[in-house]
């Protein structure tokens, strides 16, 4: 009763405020300031008022709430425990999977581990063939000439 009194009141008063504005030959504002005072009564005449007081006198909705924000609580948590352990959902299953892939069907030991240590060393060279020294690197004689320019 009290929330429908004062959404009249405040609807009064905008009402009024927007004849003045009319009456200053500003109709365009006056339209808006009407159009936002007609809103409260609008508001208590389809019952959003008494349902919002309803909802804020309630402790059960006020449990419900509580409860809304402990699921969100909780949800955040685990998004930030994933991130930091590293990667998705998604990621985590392909990396397993990978890590099943990784033995031979008649291996011992994982065929990762040879692989790696083959690619670690070059192939021996064959005879005694001379390899070509290695490329000279590039000239960088307009970056130390950009250099001196600032003083660097």
């Amino acid at each position: 009763m009290l929330a429908e009194t004062v959404c009249s009141a405040v609807s009064a008063a905008g009402l009024g405020i927007a004849a003045i504005t009319a009456y200053r030959k500003r109709f365009l504002a006056a339209t808006r300031i009407a159009a936002y005072s007609l809103v409260p009564v609008g508001l208590v005449m389809t019952g959003v008022v008494e349902w919002v007081s309803g909802i804020a006198f309630k402790p059960s909705v006020w449990g419900g709430f509580v409860l809304l924000g402990l699921a969100w609580l909780l949800f955040m948590t685990t998004r930030a425990v994933e991130r930091r352990k590293g990667g998705t959902r998604k990621e985590r299953k392909a990396a397993r999977a990978a890590q099943r892939e990784a033995v031979a069907p008649q291996a011992s030991a994982p065929s990762l581990a040879a692989g790696r240590q083959a690619e670690a060393q070059p192939p021996a060279p064959q005879g005694k063939a001379k390899q070509k020294p290695a490329a000279p690197a590039e000239d960088f004689s307009d970056i130390e000439a950009i250099l001196k320019k600032h003083g660097i």
